[in-house]
């Protein structure tokens, strides 16, 4: 975002936090539909201020980035990524949604007046003060949560609460988001720890805020008008020739059924290396969704010693490192028997026990025969 658009969005709301909402005046929590971008797979959160009487239609949008932040993968990676708070008219928001071909749907909130005000007033607070930026967490704090977190602080209560899915996982509740897009599912499901399973008791994805908000009463009333459907499109089923499950499964049997040094050598050093990518988000990252991942279980950084006893000619080592991963992936298969992703993870398991079974078989220690 260039600083002449950030300079348009202050002067805008300087000019708009001295409007005094009318009677008429309303305010909507927008839920928009999901994109194809990774950062789009959700949907997206927003909340809409509109006042005829005083020329006012703007969206107030928590889900604001800036590409060209420096070190903008490492900063994201880490967690001290900041997002923010920006505006925009209504109109340019809605044009930007019809473009994308995104749904939108919009419930007002039927609140008193004086928590209209309240509400416009604490989000254009927002937009000149340090609350504007934030720190981006994928459960614990996104344009959803932000958007609950300001209008239970208008209400001066935690008025806005989740009401559905409550007994499922956080795991359990994103699968479906990722239905066509088999890769995402793979990358979410082996790269988040032991907080994604626990259950889903916050409102952090835009859809559940929606479903809720149709549940929540609030001052003996339903908090939320009727939904309305503002954009509406035919879902688009995405094509992809490599991003879907058969390429995964024709690249793991090849590396079954080949049999070959090489190939089971440079499997085993990759999947060492993912293993060490998963230690070291752990403990360099502020995601807490990528801590305590168990999946190393799977992606274990012993196979680099396995590969390195294996090139060093060591047949001793190379066995016990080996059957030790033997032993690891049955523990994990054991562990994942209630698991969500199990399903997706066990063609790597059936991979990992074919390669070291393998590989302990060629370097066991022949038995003598005493005749």
């Amino acid at each position: 975002m260039s600083i002449c658009t950030l300079l348009l969005g202050f002067i805008c709301n300087s000019y708009c936090q001295e409007i005094v909402l009318s009677k008429n005046a309303h305010i909507s929590v927008l839920t928009c539909g999901l994109g194809n971008e990774v950062y789009s797979l959700f949907g997206h959160t927003a909340i809409r201020v509109a006042d005829m009487d005083n020329n006012l239609d703007v969206v107030y949008n928590y889900g604001a980035f800036d590409f060209g932040t420096p070190n903008f993968v490492l900063k994201f990676t880490k967690g001290d990524m900041n997002y923010f708070i920006a505006n925009d008219r209504y109109v340019d928001f809605l044009n930007q949604y019809n473009y994308e071909r995104r749904d939108v749907y919009e419930q007002e909130l039927d609140i008193p007046l004086e928590f209209k005000q309240k509400l416009y007033d604490n989000l254009s607070k927002s937009m000149l003060s340090d609350e504007r930026l934030y720190q981006y967490k994928f459960i614990d704090n996104n344009c959803t949560s932000k958007v609950v977190d300001i209008i239970n602080k208008t209400l001066n209560a935690e008025v806005i609460t989740k009401k559905i899915d409550t007994d499922k996982s956080y795991r359990s509740i994103l699968f479906p988001y990722f239905d066509n897009h088999f890769y995402e599912k793979l990358g979410t499901s082996i790269v988040f720890g032991t907080k994604v399973d626990q259950m889903g008791t916050k409102i952090f994805l835009p859809f559940e805020l929606q479903k809720s908000l149709k549940l929540i009463q609030y001052q003996n009333h339903p908090i939320c008008k009727e939904n309305k459907t503002i954009l509406n499109f035919e879902e688009e089923t995405p094509v992809s020739w490599w991003n879907n499950s058969l390429t995964y499964l024709f690249l793991l049997g090849f590396i079954t059924l080949a049999n070959k040094k090489a190939i089971d050598y440079i499997y085993l050093l990759t999947m060492g290396l993912l293993g060490i990518l998963f230690v070291f988000l752990g403990f360099y990252s502020l995601h807490q969704e990528l801590a305590y991942n168990y999946n190393i279980l799977l992606f274990n950084p012993i196979f680099l010693g396995v590969v390195y006893f294996w090139s060093t000619k060591n047949s001793k080592w190379t066995y016990k490192l080996a059957f030790a991963g033997i032993v690891m992936t049955i523990m994990y298969f054991c562990f994942m028997i209630t698991k969500i992703h199990l399903l997706i993870v066990s063609p790597i398991i059936i991979t990992n026990l074919f390669v070291l079974i393998r590989l302990v078989m060629r370097n066991k220690k022949p038995i003598p025969i005493i005749i």
